[in-house]
């Protein structure tokens, strides 16, 4: 595959994004939150009107599953796959409503090459999710690691 990316290829500041946006529905919302996250604020219309979110809204985590799947789908390809060794500053500034459709963007914000393992390094990117209103539903910086190009 050739928009496959190494390491090397990375530079600071390169963005990438999605192409398609997924929407979010009350079935999937609910669905999500009765298998994961079972809640009353994701699963029931009153007890959502009751609470801090005044209304249904998705569970945090299933954003970060919707923010997968967009990133999976983007044009970002590293090599090896997206192989994460862990997040940093996951926040959800703003809740996730039925009938809201998501993009991600991704921004390189730091490339480390591995001093233990030559062949590879971590490249850190902060992957933006938004609404279809432009609003930031979710902000996390991935840890990632990318093979080195081979020689």
């Amino acid at each position: 595959m050739s928009d496959v990316l190494y390491f090397d290829d990375f530079a600071l500041g390169r963005r990438f994004g999605s192409s398609a946006p997924i929407a979010v529905d009350v079935d999937a919302i609910k669905e999500f939150a009765h298998r994961f996250d079972p809640q009353a604020f994701h699963l029931h219309e009153a007890a959502a009107g009751a609470s801090v979110f005044g209304g249904l809204a998705a569970s945090g985590w299933h954003t970060c599953a919707v923010t997968m799947r967009l990133i999976v789908d983007s044009d970002f390809r590293p090599a090896g796959g997206i192989v994460g060794v862990g997040v940093d500053e996951l926040r959800w500034p703003r809740p996730v409503r039925p009938g809201d459709t998501l993009g991600v963007v991704g921004e390189v914000i730091e490339l480390r090459p591995s001093r233990s393992k030559p062949m590879q390094g971590i490249v850190r990117l902060r992957f933006t999710t938004r609404n279809q209103r432009g609003e930031t539903v979710q902000e996390m910086i991935a840890n990632l690691v990318v093979p080195r190009r081979p020689q």
